[in-house]
């Protein structure tokens, strides 16, 4: 007769799902809510997994536990497996031509929620009816932590630097753009130059937002002072208070649809390009859901 094999392997997966969930949240009593286990049962499951492979998993630093350098190599390995297993069904039924449940949690920013996503939402939602899509709306900086937590499943935004542990793939190209009043002194000239731009008050995003970093870098790059007017959140309020006449700004022109009352500049000689497209954290485990959606968001969809 066949030897059985031991007790702790036969409950690999429950020891993986339990590493993995402390290793998103940090935290083995948040780990255990969120598996409906007591928190004695994910420490003795983390336990069983560290006598195994003979490592330590997890430090402890203040209220938190962190993965070690070890921890860190099974969590890439371990998580694809589990989320594997956990969506097992999904999978089938997408292999099978059949995708009518579950969700799509996405992390954006205000202006991809209003400028990027509307038309692939809509797509989406036309093609997977039975599918409940999640927006997350947050800062890019935001929307970093969800994806390393593993709480949303992919971001959609614009990066400049993208961290080790990050991949983004750049889908769709927007002009840098200055917007002034209809009657600004400026409304009338062809080409501006920053030192046209200088002597009036600009109206910029949050200092931490990468539009207000960009234009600080441009004006300092070229030796020309700026001066910021007001600071207003959101490229709709940004456009109205120009409309109003309370100052100018410069946009990425995936906000301007040509029905606001402002004169468009271009201003591509001095700042880059921005691209918008999809994040990921590295390595991470797509459901079909998620697939099927970042399909949808092909650089010629947007041509259409």
């Amino acid at each position: 007769m066949t030897a059985k094999p031991p007790y702790y392997k036969q409950n690999r997966l429950k020891q993986l799902r339990a590493f993995c969930q402390a290793a998103r949240t940090g935290s083995i009593s948040e780990a255990a809510e969120r598996l409906f286990l007591s928190q004695p049962t994910v420490s003795l499951q983390i336990q069983a997994l560290e006598r195994e492979l003979e490592i330590m998993l997890f430090e402890r630093r203040g209220p938190r536990i962190h993965l070690t350098a070890e921890g860190k190599i099974l969590y890439d390995l371990s998580q694809p497996l589990v989320q594997g297993i956990d969506t097992l069904k999904e999978a089938f039924d997408a292999h099978c031509g059949r995708l009518e449940s579950g969700e799509v949690n996405i992390a954006a920013g205000e202006s991809t929620i209003l400028y990027i996503l509307p038309a692939v939402v809509r797509q989406f939602s036309a093609d997977y009816p039975g599918i409940r899509i999640n927006l997350h709306n947050v800062t890019g900086r935001d929307g970093l932590a969800l994806l390393r937590a593993d709480e949303v499943d992919f971001a959609v935004g614009s990066m400049l630097e993208v961290p080790d542990d990050i991949t983004y793939d750049p889908i769709v190209t927007y002009d840098p753009t200055l917007i002034t009043p209809c009657d600004h002194p400026l409304a009338g000239k062809d080409d501006v130059r920053l030192e046209d731009i200088s002597p009036y008050g600009l109206i910029l995003p949050p200092r931490h937002l990468t539009t207000w970093r960009m234009v600080d870098l441009v004006f300092s790059q070229h030796n020309v002072s700026y001066r910021v007017a007001l600071e207003a959140g959101g490229w709709e309020v940004i456009k109205k208070y120009v409309e109003l006449g309370l100052g100018i700004s410069i946009v990425t022109d995936v906000c301007l649809t040509g029905s606001e009352r402002l004169v468009r500049i271009p201003l591509v000689r001095y700042f880059p390009k921005r691209s918008y497209g999809v994040v990921l954290r590295r390595g991470k485990f797509l459901s079909p859901q998620s697939k099927r959606f970042i399909d949808i968001m092909d650089p010629k969809f947007f041509l259409q």
